[in-house]
């Protein structure tokens, strides 16, 4: 009964499966979603007849491991009411018991054995290959002595092996488990041989090759993955993948294995499973690559098990933006920052909280209100307008275009203003009512925000960067590409800008080139979009916006208030005052026609959300520069702070050296940073898992390719002491990253 020898080769190292499964896991994301059911997550998982508290199994490592480590292991199964895997050495230190026969013992030879002293809770014991049927017999008898619920025994040698498996299965009424099975082709036929010889189970060594086994094996028994286990969320990649549990050396006491089970938990919520049912292959954002199909046995249908668990809709059948990285971009970075909750992250692009106060929503909602009563409604008006959907174009149009008239100078009528659900609604509406065919195209300063090339892909719009300059956009590179695009027959309807302070890269367009744009624009005919959501969260007084300054209505005006008044109600809108000449001759504005679009996309925007905005403008008279003095001041000083311990941290003639440098906005949330490395995901996973930084990789904000070499630092949401630390980790881990690259 000896285990596989060269067979089909000799087995992988198991410390060599470990690491090739801990890169696996890190190269595979959790996909965000909401809450299934009311209430934490339940990890609670059955396999084998049983509900465990989690779907976990406790093991020692994969070579000698020590007999007082094992028994703390039991111990600290026992604790969690789970598993706990022992070799034969652990076991005796458990139950205070020789039980097993020594390398001497012959078939007829003698060994004591003392009833099991009570492990308090399930124990598996690994088997050794075992040399003859009485042997093991022995072996399993003692075992069940012992308190043993199950066995692991090795992958047969051969296909002529599987005889020894289907004896032992006559032999005990312990559970039988195959230990070892990997990810080749012959493996996944080990697995179905394992099935039709009576395994109750199967542990199994490799997670890209997980789906392909649980495919073959159908249900019909458990597969548990062992092999570079360490946290929670590998917990529930592994699940997703088609595991019933997985076994971890990484849990040797109570305090880690509650720490992994938290971890779990959190997954789950973050992924929005409710159990453990939940999860399956959609709550994961990729898988790694699996190896190379199995083998089908001589006679097998063409069509496999795997072929009759497909899901209901192909990734190919569905619109190719879903498979756009700009798409996941921002998924890939909140399960960084949930993974390394520890990390300080230089990654969101969001206001600080301590700003808000959660009475403040309820005072804002209550001064809307008695406006709208000192304005004649009666309490059945007041109440229709809060409960009831609203009009499309949005409830509170007028006050919005007073706050507009009072700080920024933009004198436009209500009528053309849309309220949207964010800013994003609103680039969205006006995309779909300018572009209108295949030679339409949108231009877009590069690096850009990615939201506004997401709603292009989304609607098949095809995006032309103009590329920044060291020193910011330059309009004559704007105008090259408006020619460029007008020779190959195309028609630019529009150009996307930040003006102040850009996300991601921090620069702003100076009062010449602003004057500039307008000009271009009015002389070849096509639309500026200018978000502008930093203005108003950076000290000192802004230049103009391009709307302010537009004399020929080409600018389409988009705003937000999620980085000045209320980020949760995720208010914004567009000033649209173009004028639309219809057929019949009557002339309306493009706001009438982002509204039709607006009626089929989001119906109206929530009028609570409404309503709290309208009432922050109100009492400060429609000036947010006010309203957000100290905010503004606040962020000036977090981008200063940024600079200098940046500069303290990597002086001149330091960053000279490696070529390393930054920009240095004076306002904004953002700035860039060019390095030495290639700055992508993985090395982004190596700077939070090892570093305890998280920041963006500036490639993200690249429609047409480009800035590999560049990342994105945020400094907004972080308090002055965390940026202290935060640049000092930054810092360390470009110094070892740049060593890595040039080595």
């Amino acid at each position: 009964m000896a285990g596989r020898d060269g067979d089909h080769g000799a087995r992988p190292d198991p410390e060599l499966l470990s690491a090739l499964n801990r890169e696996a896991f890190d190269r595979v994301g959790l996909r965000p979603g909401g809450t299934r059911q009311p209430g934490p997550p339940d990890p609670a998982s059955k396999f084998f007849g049983r509900t465990w508290q989690a779907p976990l199994v406790l093991g020692p490592p994969a070579g000698p491991a020590r007999p007082d480590d094992q028994a703390a292991l039991v111990r600290a199964a026992a604790a969690a009411g789970l598993p706990a895997v022992v070799d034969a050495t652990g076991l005796q230190a458990v139950v205070n018991s020789t039980f097993l026969p020594a390398e001497s013992d012959t078939a007829d030879g003698q060994a004591s054995t003392r009833p099991s002293t009570g492990s308090g809770g399930p124990l598996w014991l690994r088997s050794l290959p075992l040399r003859d049927r009485e042997t093991a017999r022995r072996l399993v008898g003692r075992a069940a002595e012992a308190g043993v619920e199950a066995l692991l025994t090795p992958v047969p040698a051969g296909p002529a092996g599987w005889a020894d498996l289907e004896w032992l299965r006559s032999a005990t009424g312990l559970l039988l488990l195959v230990d070892g099975i990997g990810g080749t082709a012959e493996d996944a036929e080990d697995a179905e041989h394992a099935v039709a010889a009576g395994a109750d189970g199967i542990v199994f060594d490799s997670l890209p090759a997980l789906p392909a086994i649980a495919a073959a094996v159908a249900g019909r028994c458990p597969v548990l993955l062992r092999g570079g286990v360490r946290r929670g969320a590998d917990i529930l990649v592994a699940l997703a993948l088609g595991a019933d549990a997985v076994v971890t050396d990484h849990a040797g006491t109570r305090e880690e294995t509650a720490e992994l089970v938290r971890e779990l938990t959190e997954a789950m919520a973050f992924t929005g499973a409710g159990s453990t049912a939940d999860i399956g292959p959609e709550s994961i954002r990729t898988a790694p690559a699996p190896p190379a199909a199995p083998r089908r046995a001589a006679g097998r249908s063409a069509r496999t098990t795997a072929d009759l668990r497909t899901a209901d809709v192909r990734q190919s059948d569905l619109h190719a933006s879903v498979s756009d990285p700009v798409l996941d971009t921002m998924n890939f970075l909140n399960e960084i920052t949930f993974r390394h909750p520890d990390a300080i992250s230089f990654a969101p692009g969001r206001p600080y909280d301590g700003f808000f106060e959660t009475e403040q929503i309820f005072t804002h909602m209550r001064r809307y209100l008695d406006h709208l009563a000192a304005q004649g409604s009666s309490s059945q008006d007041i109440r229709t307008a809060m409960y009831q959907y609203g009009p499309t174009a949005g409830r509170i149009r007028e006050i919005i275009a007073d706050s507009l008239r009072a700080d920024e100078n933009i004198d436009v009528p209500p009528e053309s203003v849309v309220v949207t659900v964010g800013a994003q609604e609103a680039m969205l509406l006006v995309l779909r009512a300018l572009m209108t065919g295949p030679e339409d195209v949108l231009l877009a300063a590069s690096p850009c925000y990615v939201g506004i090339t997401g709603a292009a892909r989304l609607l098949d719009v095809p995006v032309t960067a103009v590329d920044e300059r060291e020193d910011g956009l330059h309009v004559e590179d704007v105008e090259a590409a408006v020619l460029a695009e007008l020779a190959r027959g195309r028609r630019p309807r529009a150009f996307y800008v930040v003006p102040d302070h850009s996300n991601p890269s921090g620069t702003s367009l100076g009062a010449q080139a602003r004057t500039a744009l307008l000009e271009l624009a009015a002389r070849h005919g096509f639309l500026v979009l200018e978000d502008s959501p930093y203005r108003r969260v950076s000290p000192g007084s802004p230049l103009p916006t391009l709307k302010s300054l537009d004399r020929a209505r080409t600018v389409v005006h988009l705003g937000s208030f999620s980085k000045t008044v209320f980020p949760g109600a995720r208010v914004g809108f567009a000033v649209a005052d173009q004028r639309v000449l219809h057929d019949s001759g009557h002339e309306g504005l493009l706001a009438d026609e982002l509204v039709k679009i607006k009626s089929m996309v989001t119906v109206n925007t929530s009028s609570l959300s409404q309503a709290v905005v309208a009432g922050t403008l109100l009492a400060a008279e429609g000036r947010i520069s006010e309203l957000n003095s100290e905010p503004a001041a606040y962020y000036g000083d977090a981008m200063r702070t940024t600079l200098k311990y940046l500069d303290a941290c990597l002086p001149a003639d330091r960053r000279a050296a490696l070529g390393v440098r930054w920009n240095e906005p004076t306002g904004g949330f953002f700035l860039k940073l060019q390095v030495p490395f290639r700055a992508d995901n993985t090395a982004l996973t190596r700077s939070a898992q090892d570093f305890g930084v998280i920041w963006t990789p500036m490639a993200y904000f690249h429609p047409s390719g480009g800035g590999h070499h560049a990342i994105r630092l945020s400094t907004s949401y972080l308090t002055l002491a965390e940026i202290q630390d935060g640049t000092a980790r930054l810092a360390r881990f470009i110094e070892a990253q740049s060593a890595s690259a040039a080595s």
